[in-house]
């Protein structure tokens, strides 16, 4: 296990202080059909191509979208990277005929992932509830894509131990929500109070301008959802599946990247998981929670680059 710094700046004045000013020209919006649904995806293409530049396909978290990454995305900038919005999370449909469970978003992968002509020596990147869909997916495909990347992974159930009384409560909210009046069901899920609480939980930074970073993007992004249903499905796979599932069945190199004030995906279940794996190495990064993408992103970009490195195409 590695420890890293932070290597956090200083504090930034507006949002956009927070990303490089080459982001922007890297990036592509594009959309395809899928199955009978419109996919959402941004790809960010290498400032230079050397030797090391791999194309990274990064699966976003519950709630999320591809805007979450984009910190880490940016300290990548000799990598290609490849972001869909999952279906039913921000600018994509929802699944038409299916539940939004992990197979079924493993089935989006291999379907995406054809239609972009992504090999094998694709890398795969999946946070939080990506790390679910990713790590289940290259279990069932073999030699699919190498390596992978977890960052927050989920390594235990969600509704066992200390939290699974908060997680029931969770799932009574979001089954709630799905029931009552639209309207109503909708005001409660996009509660800027409730979005609010959640970020608060979840940040550990001090900074207060990274602090407020944070909160403006769960605020601008954390409610773009399908619809009630979609969500509902999705927080259900979320909590009824983890990593150490198919940790023994992970024949390929696999990066953790974990956070030392995880509460979600904590870090004695990071060692525990570690210890399953046939072919890992965990990293932990001091000071942080289950926000490395947003509060953390230069040691995890590191971490990431060093890996691929010691695992080239």
């Amino acid at each position: 296990m590695e420890q890293l710094d932070t290597g956090r700046s200083g504090p930034a004045r507006d949002p956009q202080a927070f990303f490089s000013p080459s982001l922007a020209g890297r990036t592509r919006a594009s959309d395809l059909e899928l199955d009978g649904g419109t996919v959402a995806y941004w790809c960010y293409e290498p400032v230079s191509t050397t030797p090391a530049t791999r194309t990274v396909l990064v699966i976003h978290g519950f709630r999320g979208d591809h805007h979450g990454l984009l910190r880490v995305v940016d300290m990548l900038p000799e990598m290609r990277v490849i972001v869909p919005d999952l279906p039913g999370f921000g600018s994509s449909d929802a699944f038409v005929r299916d539940e939004h469970t992990v197979e079924r978003y493993g089935k989006f992968i291999a379907e995406f992932m054809a239609a972009l002509g992504l090999g094998p020596d694709t890398v795969l990147l999946g946070h939080s509830f990506g790390s679910i869909i990713t790590s289940h997916f290259a279990a069932a495909n073999p030699g699919a894509v190498t390596p992978l990347v977890l960052i927050n992974p989920i390594a235990t159930p969600a509704l066992e131990g200390p939290k699974g009384i908060m997680t029931k409560l969770a799932v009574f909210y979001y089954r709630l929500s799905a029931r009552l009046p639209r309207p109503l069901g909708l005001a409660i899920l996009r509660n800027r109070l409730i979005v609010r609480v959640m970020s608060e939980t979840m940040a550990k930074t001090r900074d207060k301008q990274l602090r407020g970073f944070v909160h403006a993007q769960h605020d601008a992004y954390f409610s773009a959802f399908a619809d009630r249903n979609s969500l509902l499905e999705s927080f259900e796979a979320s909590v009824s599946s983890h990593v150490a599932e198919v940790a023994s069945r992970l024949e390929l190199p696999v990066l953790l990247i974990a956070g030392e004030k995880d509460e979600i995906a904590t870090l004695p279940a990071q060692h525990k998981l570690l210890e399953r794996l046939p072919d890992a190495q965990l990293v932990v990064i001091p000071g942080v929670g289950h926000l490395i993408h947003y509060e953390t992103p230069e040691p995890a970009a590191a971490a990431i680059r060093t890996f691929l490195e010691e695992h080239p195409a």
